[in-house]
């Protein structure tokens, strides 16, 4: 599996990016799995299901499955488990896009929007391969700039991107 971070300050439009950019992504006949970082005190399930009863009485692991999907919700007692940690339990798929996870070392993309006032990760990251921006120009940049708004131009770069890295990645 491949992985490609899509990085940048809250607000910039990562999670709006990878919407759009997912179903780019699966019509070049990439499978693609995502992992998105939340921050502390996140939760999925609802008090009141029998789920959460379930986890409230101490089960560390809850399986829920219906028709059509089903979720593993898995207690932690102790760190945030690392990416790899997490990775591995993913089924095998093209790519997988993680949204957050910055100071991981994995090639990234930043989502960079300068009207947001917040300075760019890529100075600090050597592993950020380009910039997807709505800016005209970052002439300091010495990375790829991407149209943010172009989704499918930022597939395109994907697919470039991590095509030296996959065998079986379908050409478009």
């Amino acid at each position: 599996m491949q992985v490609l971070g899509v990085v940048g300050w809250s607000g910039a439009g990562k999670t709006t990016l990878l919407e759009r950019l997912l179903p780019e992504l699966r019509r070049a006949g990439l499978t693609v799995s995502t992992v998105k970082h939340a921050h502390a005190g996140f939760d999925i399930d609802r008090p009141g299901k029998d789920s959460h009863r379930h986890r409230m009485a101490g089960a560390q692991e809850v399986l829920v499955a219906g028709a059509g999907r089903w979720a593993l919700l898995h207690e932690v007692d102790g760190p945030e488990p690392a990416l790899p940690v997490l990775l591995a339990r993913l089924a095998p798929v093209d790519l997988v896009l993680v949204e957050g996870f910055k100071a991981h070392p994995y090639p990234k993309l930043e989502v960079y929007r300068p009207a947001l006032g917040k300075p760019p990760i890529w100075p600090r990251q050597r592993d950020v391969l380009a910039v997807a921006t709505d800016a005209p120009a970052l002439p300091e940049c010495d990375r790829s700039l991407l149209p943010l708004g172009d989704a499918a131009a930022v597939a395109a770069w994907v697919r470039r991107a991590i095509a030296p890295y996959a065998r079986d990645v379908p050409k478009a």
